[in-house]
């Protein structure tokens, strides 16, 4: 836990700043290399209908890929506002502090692992098949 008043010192914030930055960066280069392989691979001639079926299914991936990292460039630019914001490290849902541990796995959290275990148990019961 992150003391008295629920914050997180300075130090520590400033730690999970430099982890999300590296992320960032790292996850936004990965975006611009996928989307230059999928332009790249667009953009070579077919020689044989099997190379266009390879190419097909090799641009779908790296353009997925991209949506994943994508995803991944916007929680961590998330994260970095609640950093300035100073909600960094309170889960969104009950307003406790999440666990230092589980900010080092994900510091992208946004819910105390509790919440998140609700959060996920509630999918998992609407994404059953209804008749």
């Amino acid at each position: 836990m992150f003391g008295k008043d629920r914050c997180m010192e300075d130090s520590k914030l400033e730690h999970f700043k430099q982890v999300l930055l590296t992320e960032l960066r790292r996850h936004a280069q990965q975006v611009s290399d996928d989307q230059a392989a999928a332009l790249d691979a667009a953009g070579d001639d077919a020689k044989e209908s099997a190379d266009l079926a390879s190419r097909g299914v090799t641009e779908e991936m790296a353009l997925k890929l991209g949506d994943q990292e994508s995803q991944m460039v916007a929680d961590i630019d998330q994260a970095l506002l609640r950093i300035e914001e100073g909600s960094y490290g309170i889960c969104s849902r009950c307003g406790r502090a999440i666990e230092e541990r589980r900010l080092e796995a994900l510091p992208t959290a946004r819910y105390d692992a509790e919440c998140q275990a609700a959060i996920e148990a509630a999918k998992g019961k609407s994404a059953r098949p209804t008749l």
